[in-house]
């Protein structure tokens, strides 16, 4: 297997033992319900309805509103995972790599999308307490563990110099958001691919500043 495409296996609860034909059609329904309305605001009704499904089709797949919510949490982290994955090419110009997934990590967590996701697990987590921990688990510390093993090849080949190779990873995130994910999150600005492309390289600027060999 390659270092990196374990992030294709990794799963937020198991997936739901019966599969079927409509499967794909219910899931779609409630990602596209759950995003619009939360998870609270989600009916049963409203996804049946979205899916072209009756709910005695939804039941069978999901006898709970809460499995379905997971599942399609669950598949989001697939996803992500699975759109970062290109990027952590070892063979690539350092720069090029940290740029890419820097923009390609702010823009989803900037888009609709992304931040619907994130502000519907928030929501959840005293709810459902597993939710946010296995999500944070299997989401965004997934991610953060492909981008360590990236760096320690790069101190391997001498392109780096890093003691701390975690603490590095989380460095160059939250340089990356900078000022932008607050901004988002709190309703305060609109941002711009352009603002995403400037932060993202003033962060690799300021990596590569402090981690070059």
């Amino acid at each position: 297997m390659n270092r990196f495409d374990y992030m294709k296996s990794m799963t937020l609860v198991d997936p739901p033992a019966r599969k079927g034909r409509k499967m794909d059609q219910v899931l779609e329904g409630a990602r596209t319900v759950f995003l619009s309305d939360g998870f609270e605001g989600a009916s049963v009704d409203d996804i049946a309805r979205t899916a072209g499904v009756s709910k005695a089709t939804l039941y069978s797949y999901f006898p709970d509103k809460k499995l379905l919510f997971l599942e399609v949490a669950r598949l989001e982290c697939s996803r992500m995972a699975e759109d970062h994955e290109h990027v952590f090419n070892p063979d690539r110009d350092i720069r090029h790599v940290l740029q890419d997934m820097g923009t390609e990590m702010m823009t989803l967590i900037t888009s609709d999308f992304g931040l619907n996701v994130f502000r519907i697990c928030v929501a959840e987590s005293d709810r459902f307490p597993e939710l946010g921990r296995q999500f944070f688990e299997n989401g965004p510390m997934k991610v953060r563990a492909v981008v360590i093993e990236y760096l320690e090849t790069k101190i391997e080949d001498g392109t780096l110099k890093i003691e701390d190779c975690a603490s590095a990873a989380d460095q160059f995130a939250e340089m990356c958001k900078a000022d932008i994910f607050p901004s988002v999150v709190f309703g305060v600005g609109r941002v711009t691919k352009e603002r995403i492309t400037y932060v993202v390289e003033e962060a690799v600027k300021t990596f590569m500043a402090r981690y070059a060999a």
